[in-house]
């Protein structure tokens, strides 16, 4: 069952003095990657809140694997469009396609963005699929 307003599920969990401050901040990214990230603001009134602002560099930090901690519109709009791969036949354990195949189906198909893309080269256009390019 899908969690239609998980802070209010999340405060009383922060609130509750019997957690541990990790598991505070386990709770915490929880959070944020189920919203695909937060504000500045709120993600500063959690922290306060819970008073483990010697412990946020643990929650921040993961914005260097590439993870949404912060949301933005900028951050929003350079995403990879998803492919719709409902109809494809899957392994019964296939649960989902990580988004590098469909970047690299778009690079094969020389439809990546080269404002996003600025290092992947098209081919020329008198190539006809012969030799290396």
């Amino acid at each position: 069952q899908k969690v239609k307003d998980s802070m209010r599920v999340l405060l009383p969990v922060l609130l509750n003095k019997n957690h541990d401050s990790y598991d505070k901040i386990r709770a915490i990214l929880l959070y944020i990657f189920s919203t695909n990230g937060t504000t500045q603001e709120n993600l500063d009134k959690l922290i306060q809140n819970v008073q483990i602002e010697s412990d946020s560099d643990m929650i921040r930090n993961w914005k260097y694997l590439d993870v949404p901690v912060i949301s933005s519109f900028v951050a929003q709009q350079h995403k990879h469009p998803r492919r719709d791969r409902s109809k494809e036949e899957t392994f019964q354990l296939s649960r989902w396609t990580p988004v590098i195949k469909d970047i690299m189906e778009d690079a094969i198909e020389n439809k990546l963005d080269s404002k996003d893309w600025p290092y992947c080269s098209r081919c020329p256009p008198t190539w006809n699929g012969s030799g290396a390019v």
